[in-house]
């Protein structure tokens, strides 16, 4: 019996090379003993990346799972990131360690928009999938969920004082919520377009939304708060008041709760930008409002406050009188009025002009009226700003600019050094030298549009083969482009080391395969020689050359063509050998094995081919992406290759069982190539998501079987969470309110869990019954029956704690669902349960919640059942006592630290908590008032 072949499993080790990723914002965060404004929060794929700006250093990684991230929202206490993911998850992370503890799953697809309320108790988050979900941060769980919106909602905003929410979303509606009542009392429908953003000024009594035009429109909000004056006409539902454009400026939805508030059209401020706003935002206090559109101007304006506001409208009506008065020359000429518009409010401040087209924004005022700009860039770039907004002028002043640590553009090409240790990868307009185990950039040098690379033996210069039909040498050492040869009539698709390393073959564009041997020449300026390259031969073909590889004895030359076919060729004398025909599409990356006997090819067809090199016979072809292959090649010594696809996946196959051994899933975007060290350790790929990706070969053996094992229960698993959303009994389908988690695999699992402990409580609980008939039968007492194992192994717990324990372990953000899918019959065993727990005084609080929860969504079959009745009675007896020990409790502690409070106040003559910060300032507002008025008499 043969023995089984053994693989390797190689596994993600870095994500580099990405600055920011585009798909979410970028926010300014705090960090312990760093000053305000050094540094940004920015999504990099699954991750979150912790920049300081002034050293152009990641100070943190907030690691994520799989999923992209969408939105990012720090908490006002500057400790905690709410990080939302492309598949609807929401995660908080703390600042200090960069762990996350707490996490909510609620939504079906992408999270648009997080925000926390002004204490940082409560999140707000919308998604593509239209729904807003408020969740209690403290809890750890979903509070409700609000549906109304037709489209994905992109801003949700809490207003401070009063219990409401404002959301806006691309069905062009803005939309009022009252979170007391968790339902929508009014619609704003003053937009043709979509709603792209918007925000709080003026002490949240007025309303700015971001449309698809240049108009920014404002809106005054009136608080209503106790409802009509007597006397007051009733107004009329569903009004709608037209402006100049006759444009619908509001219409109310029928809500008997219209009166807490009215909205009015306030006027609009005009964008220079033509097109669709594509982020706003405002500073914590609202004085400064900034957006722009897709490209590269970022426009701010100043908020002013009321005051200054009266100042300048007192100062426009006295050179109004003055003017009413020249023109009249009379005594008695009639009061001018003028008239206070929006533009008087708000002013334009500056315009802010980036680099290139502006993707997100943040803004930040600091002390001294600084204010600081943080914009996330659409060619993975981030830029600070500064400007000083009580300046007359101000002019934003660029502070720093985040570039090193990745390509403008997608990198097209990698290679790896002769030691392993280098990483080279170039793009559109750079290319970089990375350390591989620092993921530090060595070098970067500008070059043009590359499309192939290598490293010239001896790892002192490098080659790249451009789309303009170059080739490019630079010295390392220096950083310098050493010579650009023109060696080709169109694009330079493929370049490759002969294995003598004399020298390099190229393929391009102009239907020629070029041989070119590596000179060193002098200069007569320089003193030392440098390299060169000298054309030898040329092979002249009748298609595109898409790609060229020597065989590693050097016999012979593959060549593959845009008609789909591949060539090979002798070497020596250039004379045809073999054609590989079978690919449906153009062959786009072909390689050799090191023994020269084996041939793979991928195509654009999706295919991968195996032949073999001495007759061409195409030994297997295999279905390998769902797109594009894009990339092939063999890990050194083996017969064991990889291949990247449009599809965003890297595979590893075996060339001579035609197996499939593992896929590398990671990138959010095509792969476009990968590189594979000499040593086959290390792989390097580069993909559409801006990021290169490192992989390293681990200890750790793949059993196939186990794996296809493993893939099809994520597959089930996927598909079981994907099921049937649980229903609530009584609950209305089309109410605007629902809960807020959703069913997920972990909800699946612990209500499992659940059943499974209940189940042990079951039978022990019958075995102990058994017990005890056999002791009285027996009339003596017997030993007691074996405990089970599970028991035994938590510490030789009784069953009813058991349960207890497992519940605790759900997660708060989870237990809701979890319990929803619990069965019925599991119910009154939970039931008794729960009122021995109570009675003991377990876990009363958690116990309450899921009684309460139980008793909401089962309240039918419980009242109804006549056994319940007696546990439901003394449930309500026993819960209420319980309750009222634990309030009485808290209060008595509650005081205590309060009498505590005053007593050290006392004697230390200190403030603590948060009053202490309110006190002192108005104390310093006194004190200035004081000494402005002494001055004032002086």
């Amino acid at each position: 019996m043969g023995l089984t072949k053994q693989y390797l499993r190689y596994a993600a080790s870095a994500v580099f090379g990405v600055i920011g990723s585009q798909k979410a914002n970028i926010a300014f965060v705090t960090m312990r003993g760093g000053e305000r404004g050094r540094f940004v929060a920015v999504a990099a794929c699954e991750h979150v990346f912790i920049w300081d700006v002034r050293k152009a250093e990641k100070v943190l990684i907030l690691k994520g799972n799989k999923h992209e991230v969408t939105y990012l929202c720090p908490s006002p206490d500057g400790i905690y990131v709410a990080v939302g993911y492309e598949d609807g998850a929401v995660r908080i992370f703390s600042l200090l360690n960069g762990e996350s503890n707490v996490s909510f799953n609620g939504h079906k697809s992408a999270v648009t928009v997080i925000h926390y309320d002004t204490l940082g108790s409560r999140l707000v988050t919308g998604s593509r999938d239209t729904d807003v979900i408020v969740w209690d941060v403290i809890n750890e769980c979903g509070l409700y969920r609000l549906k109304g919106h037709k489209d994905a909602v992109t801003q949700a905003l809490f207003l401070k004082d009063k219990n409401l929410l404002v959301t806006s979303s691309k069905d062009s509606f803005v939309k009022w919520w009252d979170l007391d009542t968790q339902h929508c009392f009014k619609t704003m429908l003053g937009h043709r377009s979509e709603v792209w953003g918007m925000a709080l000024l003026n002490q949240e009594s007025r309303l700015i939304t971001g449309s698809a035009d240049s108009e920014l429109r404002a809106w005054d909000i009136n608080y209503l708060q106790e409802g009509r004056e007597a006397g007051e006409p009733k107004e009329k539902k569903g009004k709608s008041l037209l402006d100049d454009d006759d444009e619908e400026e509001e219409v109310v939805d029928e809500s008997p709760e219209e009166r807490i508030l009215s909205c009015k059209k306030a006027g609009s401020l005009l964008r220079e930008a033509r097109d669709r706003v594509v982020s706003m935002t405002t500073d914590a206090k609202a004085k400064v409002l900034a957006c722009h559109g897709s490209d590269t101007v970022l426009e701010v304006f100043s908020v002013l406050p009321e005051d200054e506001v009266e100042r300048v409208m007192a100062k426009k009506l006295k050179r109004a009188k003055k003017k009413a008065r020249d023109a009249q020359h009379a005594e008695d000429a009639p009061e001018p009025v003028v008239e206070r518009k929006l533009a008087n409010e708000i002013v334009r401040l500056t315009n802010i002009k980036a680099s290139a087209n502006i993707r997100w924004v943040d803004c930040l005022m600091c002390a001294g009226g600084e204010l600081k700009v943080a914009m996330l860039l659409q060619n993975n770039t981030v830029e600070t700003y500064s400007l000083k907004t009580s300046d007359k002028n101000p002019t934003g002043i660029k502070t720093s600019r985040l570039t090193l640590g990745g390509h403008r553009t997608d990198a097209r090409t990698l290679a790896f050094s002769s030691d392993n240790i280098a990483v080279l990868s170039a793009s559109g307009d750079t290319v970089k030298v990375w350390n591989r185990s620092t993921l530090q950039v060595i070098r970067t040098m500008a070059c043009d549009y590359a499309l192939c690379s290598l490293f010239v033996p001896g790892d002192r210069q490098i080659i790249l083969g451009t789309k303009s039909g170059k080739i490019q040498i630079f010295d390392l050492a220096s950083g310098t482009l050493l010579e650009t040869v023109d060696a080709h009539n169109g694009a330079l698709w493929s370049l490759c080391l002969s294995p003598d390393q004399r020298g390099i073959v190229t393929g391009g564009a102009d239907k020629t395969v070029k041989f070119w041997e590596f000179e060193l020449i002098k200069d007569e300026d320089a003193a030392q020689k440098r390299l060169t390259v000298k054309h030898v031969r040329t092979l002249q073909l009748d298609e595109d050359v898409l790609c060229v590889k020597y065989s590693p004895d050097q016999r012979l030359l593959a060549v593959s063509l845009l008609d789909c076919t591949v060539k090979v060729f002798y070497t020596d004398t250039l004379k045809f050998f073999l054609s590989l025909y079978g690919h449906k599409l153009p062959v786009l990356c072909l390689d050799i094995s090191h023994d020269s006997a084996l041939i793979a090819t991928g195509s654009a067809d999706r295919n991968v081919k195996i032949w073999g090199l001495d007759f061409g016979d195409c030994h297997r072809s295999m279905f390998a992406h769902d797109d594009s292959v894009m990339f092939l090649q063999f890990v050194p010594k083996t017969h064991l290759f990889f291949t990247a696809g449009k599809d965003k996946k890297i595979k590893q196959w075996d060339a001579d069982k035609f197996e499939h051994i593992q896929t590398l899933e990671g990138h959010h975007r095509e792969v476009w190539c990968l590189a594979i060290s000499p040593n086959g350790d290390h792989i390097v790929s580069s993909s559409h998501d801006k990021s290169l990706r490192l992989w390293e070969r681990t200890r750790e053996p793949i059993i196939l079987e186990e794996e296809r094992e493993m893939e099809r229960e994520a597959e089930f698993e996927e598909g079981m969470a994907k099921g049937d959303e649980p229903v609530v009994p009584g609950e209305n389908k089309d109410a605007e309110a629902a809960p807020a988690a959703k069913k997920t695999i972990e909800t699946v699992k612990a209500a499992e869990r659940v059943m499974e402990a209940l189940e042990l409580y079951r039978s022990e609980s019958r075995k102990m019954e058994e017990h005890q008939i056999a002791c009285q039968s027996a009339g003596k007492q017997l030993p007691p029956p074996k405990a089970n194992p599970i028991l035994v192994a938590f510490g030789n717990v009784s069953p009813s704690r058991y349960v207890l324990d497992v519940i605790k372990k759900v997660r708060s953000s989870e237990l809701e669902v979890s319990l929803l899918v619990l069965p019925f019959p599991y119910i009154p065993d939970l039931l008794s349960l729960f009122n021995c727990y109570v009675q003991d005084g377990l876990e009363v609080e958690l116990v309450c919640r899921c009684l309460f929860f139980l008793l909401r969504i089962h309240f039918g079959q419980i009242s109804s059942n006549q056994m319940l009745l007696t546990v439901i009675d003394e449930l309500r007896i026993n819960t209420i006592s319980k309750v009222r020990e634990i309030r009485d409790v808290l209060g008595f502690n509650s005081a205590g630290l309060q009498f505590l409070q005053r007593e050290v106040e006392s004697k230390e003559e200190i403030m603590f908590f948060a009053d202490a910060t309110g006190l002192l300032k108005e104390k310093r507002r006194k004190r200035k008032k004081r000494e402005r008025a002494i001055l004032t008499i002086a």
